[in-house]
């Protein structure tokens, strides 16, 4: 049998014409608009052929809270006839419409701290993050433990998991880009403070819990090159400055002045005066 060619011909990509007598019904569509108040229906903004005899009208919306949307009335007629009727009618957003945010699942929605008291998280069986815990974690501190117990957890951090983590944790506000870390003296590392615990595992070169009391970061857990000015080894040298000597101060107020003198005629005038122990 020979080639015949195509049975079918190609759907035609030719684009509707706008039906008059449709684009026409204004009012029509307008008054097809009966869930709301008349005055929430604004200015007709366009009319657009959707089909053959089949035409979408748009009027502005002027609800409150639905500022850009519009309001979208399709109509249509049969063939030769020049009554309109309703097809559909709708609010829909324009291009300057407020919108919500695309919906996300809860995985995706959730932020840290959003876990509050009672909640529960349940974790996906399937979570790249974690790996069954009879399979060699790379861990040696998670693997050991398993064995001493002779069970383990039924799941671990897996790889990603841990550089997962351990990428967040050094580029969060326990790293050495914080502001508190940045601010501190050079040397003020944590991984040279007598405070710093550092953690078990495959992140012990990395990271360590902070044990000072005193410290923004007690209690958390902190990369080895962060710092703060609470460093075990800030020690503050206070200068010697000597003691300047205060001159001697007399309270004449509790001494009572005393003249002493001899009445005349009592003594010779030759006659040596007496020493009276004072000058």
């Amino acid at each position: 049998m020979g080639n015949n060619g195509p049975v079918t011909r190609p759907a035609s990509a030719r684009a509707p014409r706008l039906d008059q007598v449709c684009a026409a019904a204004v009012e029509v569509a307008r008054d097809a608009i009966t869930e709301v108040e008349p005055t929430d229906i604004g200015d007709h903004l366009q009319a657009v052929a959707e089909g053959d005899r089949v035409v979408t009208h748009y009027f502005e919306c002027r609800m409150a809270g639905y500022r850009g949307w519009r309001w979208a009335v399709t109509v249509t007629r049969v063939p030769r006839s020049r009554h309109v009727t309703i097809c559909e009618t709708v609010l829909l957003p324009g291009p300057d419409a407020l919108l919500a945010p695309g919906w996300l699942p809860w995985q995706e929605r959730l932020k840290p701290g959003d876990l509050g008291p009672g909640d529960l998280l349940p974790t996906p069986a399937d979570d790249d993050r974690l790996a069954p815990g009879y399979l060699l974690s790379d861990d040696p501190a998670v693997e050991e433990t398993a064995w001493e117990l002779g069970l383990g957890r039924a799941r671990v951090l897996s790889r990603e998991g841990r550089a997962e983590t351990a990428q967040r944790w050094y580029d969060g506000d326990h790293g050495p880009d914080a502001a508190i870390s940045t601010a501190a003296p050079a040397a003020a590392r944590c991984g040279t403070c007598g405070f710093y615990l550092p953690l078990a595992g495959a992140l012990r070169l990395a990271f360590g819990a902070c044990g000072n009391f005193y410290a923004p970061d007690d209690g958390r857990v902190v990369s080895a090159d962060h710092g703060c000015g609470a460093h075990s080894e800030t020690l503050v040298e206070t200068p010697e400055s000597p003691v300047e000597e205060l001159p001697t101060v007399y309270d004449d107020s509790a001494v009572e002045a005393m003249t002493v003198s001899r009445a005349p005629g009592s003594v010779e005038a030759a006659e040596p005066a007496e020493p009276y122990g004072h000058p």
